[in-house]
């Protein structure tokens, strides 16, 4: 169970905050970060499109990785959602204890 960001990009403010509250009710997540207006640029079906996303940051568990992958893919609008794991290897001792501490606590 090591802590770990997720990177998840929306399509919009909306579906990020509802992703959001979803994590965080389930106890997916102790924290999310929504960041509006983001540009991406990427290929898609040949060409190189560009288009406004809003990113959130999930600091979660490894353990929970699965979890939120699954969650993301029922509520995205994407075809194919963003979720990248990136791995932390160091912080404040403090924050990542209350981080391992409210990742699946009083699960129901």
């Amino acid at each position: 169970m090591e802590p770990v960001l997720l990177y998840i990009t929306a399509a919009s403010r909306e579906e990020a905050i509802s992703l959001s509250r979803e994590l965080l009710s389930q106890r997916l997540a102790a924290c999310t970060n929504i960041m509006e207006n983001v540009t991406s640029m990427y290929h898609w079906q040949g060409q190189i499109e560009h288009t406004p996303e809003v990113v959130v940051i999930a600091k979660t568990l490894s353990s929970e990785v699965e979890r939120i992958v699954a969650q993301v893919k029922k509520q995205s609008s994407y075809a194919t959602p963003c979720v990248l794991t990136i791995p932390v290897t160091g912080g404040s001792p403090e924050y990542i204890s209350w981080l391992t501490g409210e990742v699946g606590a009083k699960r129901v």
